[in-house]
């Protein structure tokens, strides 16, 4: 059984790590609650900053370019590079409040957090054993979650009170501690004489190899497969239930909650249980919430339920299969994550195009709730998903 406790230091670097995952997540999670205040602020229509973030989207397949001066340069220059493109977003949106700035704002913050999440993911995959690093990551991981359920309430506030500016200042003055903490916290490191080299030669080795091909392809099924729900979610509560603006919105609150339990169970169970076993648990529970969003969303309070164990198994599924991709490639951990993120942006791309005309399969007629169809291709991509772990297990017997 694995040791779950890590030293006073490490765990110091971690909580920080968490803050900062907390401030990037904060802005790329932000806009879709507040579109149309942002829109109205811009004096542009909501479709303008819609299409605003499927550009954000577009250019995460971009990030393992950039992303991958981390095997090269050392992971501490990659994450320095990510948290000053960061700055730089928020500095342009500061100084030119117009709507051609927050795009670009928009652009810079996403491939500053492309290039850092990455370079982050490399650190504590060469820094701390492999026995312990389901607990390390799921601490840096709470931030997606908290962001949901600290920042984005506090972007709120300030949105009610101010104006759709007022967001930013407050954003950049945090970032500035992070970045002060960050070049006094986080020791210099070197890249590995086996990681060195150029950008497209680490590319080269995640893409050449098997075992990088199919962790990939793993991230590829598990995020279609969420995604596919996961967008029409909100459309279905209205149709089903007529939910109003302000139910979506506990709604959401209850999602970032089984987020932060996902992440909580990863880091309580991951490193116990084993790396591989628990994402296998983890994907088929996530079917079974797929069968009970089937068999039970007829009724608002199961659906809620359903939907809640739909993303905490997501969640803890996800979570967990990140200490196992630092240790597919090591030679090349920092490309590997970045071309993780980017292929994840992508299939969170096509399920934004495929996701609505499934819903729209629904029969009117049927005694099944409507999202049926959706849940339904979500457990096929999720038993593909888990044909690809299982190739993974085989070359992959220390997991």
């Amino acid at each position: 059984m694995a040791q779950n406790k890590l030293e006073r230091p490490l765990l110091a670097q971690l909580l920080f790590f968490t803050l900062v995952r907390i401030v990037f997540n904060t802005v790329h999670r932000m806009v879709y609650p507040f579109l149309a205040v942002f829109a109205r602020g811009l004096g542009v229509d909501v479709g303008q900053v819609s299409a605003a973030l499927t550009l954000r989207a577009g250019l995460g397949s971009l990030s393992p370019l950039l992303a991958t001066i981390a095997d090269t340069r050392g992971r501490r220059f990659g994450m320095l590079i990510g948290l000053c493109l960061f700055i730089a977003g928020l500095l342009l949106v500061i100084f030119q409040p117009v709507f051609w700035a927050f795009v670009g704002a928009l652009i810079l913050t996403t491939i500053g957090y492309l290039v850092f999440i990455p370079s982050l993911q490399a650190f504590l995959g060469d820094t701390i054993p492999y026995a312990q690093r389901g607990l390390a990551i799921a601490l840096t991981e709470m931030g997606w979650s908290l962001s949901f359920i600290i920042g984005v309430p506090l972007v709120g506030l300030l949105l009610a009170y101010y104006d759709w500016r007022s967001p930013f200042p407050v954003i950049l003055a945090c970032s500035g501690v992070v970045l002060l903490m960050f070049l006094r916290i986080i020791p210099r490191d070197h890249p590995a004489a086996r990681s060195a080299g150029s950008s497209w030669r680490n590319l080269g080795r995640v893409f050449t190899s098997r075992l990088g091909l199919t962790a990939l392809a793993f991230s590829i099924l598990l995020t279609a497969a969420n995604e596919i729900v996961n967008l029409v979610m909100g459309v279905w509560m209205e149709d089903q239930f007529a939910f109003q603006v302000t139910s979506l919105g506990a709604l959401a609150i209850g999602v970032g909650l089984a987020e932060l339990l996902g992440e909580t169970l990863v880091g309580v169970f991951v490193d116990r249980l084993g790396k591989i076993r628990s994402v296998a648990i983890g994907v088929c529970l996530n079917m079974a919430a797929s069968l009970l969003l089937i068999f039970s969303g007829s009724s608002l309070v199961g659906a809620f339920v359903s939907l809640l164990l739909f993303y905490l198994t997501f969640e803890f599924t996800l979570v967990s299969s990140l200490p196992l991709m630092t240790e597919v490639l090591p030679t090349a951990r920092a490309s590997l994550m970045a071309s993780n993120m980017a292929l994840i942006s992508l299939s969170r791309a096509a399920g934004a195009s495929t996701a609505l005309p499934v819903y729209a399969l629904r029969g009117a007629a049927s005694s099944l709730p409507g999202i049926a169809p959706n849940a339904l291709i979500s457990i096929l991509l999720n038993l593909f998903a888990l044909l690809a772990l299982f190739y993974l297990q085989k070359g992959f017997r220390n997991a």
